[in-house]
């Protein structure tokens, strides 16, 4: 709750001129301790609600002295998957490191109530134009025992296909 709870603050400043200083800029603490409490609060394991079995799970880690959070996607299957999220400057950014190979990496653009929303800052090593690669993710968090990733992956300049997945937190 107290994640939710500070991410309303983050919303509510996101329009201030000091969250939107120079990406080189080194994060004040405030701002460092409002964009990534959301994050850390969910380190752990999850579970897709609705999977049919083992190997549907996602977790997340607080990593590099708190610097970064490492979410690994189906961990141990042949479609593991990672995602970094990072500070530059006073916003978040995350790298999506694809099982298809490609990297695409996305900026926090919308920080509402409850979620976050990144949007493509650009594509490394995609293989061709057509190449389908994630372009959007807005992370919810319903609860603090419930979140969604909601992903839209792109195939040149049109929409490929979209998905949601709904996770629960593993006790």
């Amino acid at each position: 709750m107290r994640a939710l709870h500070l991410l309303c603050i983050v919303a509510s400043l996101s329009s201030c001129r000091g969250l939107q200083g120079a990406r080189t800029t080194p994060p004040a603490q405030e701002v460092r301790a409002m964009l990534f409490e959301p994050l850390a609060s969910i380190a752990g394991t999850w579970e897709l609600q609705g999977s049919d079995g083992p190997g549907e799970r996602i977790s997340f880690q607080v990593s590099s002295a708190g610097s970064a959070v490492r979410e690994i996607m189906f961990p141990g299957t042949e479609h593991e998957m990672t995602n970094m999220y990072t500070l530059d400057g006073n916003s978040l950014v995350m790298t999506h490191y694809c099982a298809g190979g490609n990297q695409p990496h996305m900026r926090a653009t919308g920080i509402t109530r409850g979620s976050l929303t990144f949007e493509p800052e650009g594509v490394s090593d995609l293989s061709a134009p057509d190449e389908p690669y994630m372009a959007t993710m807005t992370l919810v968090f319903v609860d603090e025992d419930h979140i969604e990733e909601h992903w839209t992956s792109m195939r040149g300049n049109e929409v490929d296909h979209e998905m949601t997945l709904r996770l629960q937190r593993v006790r």
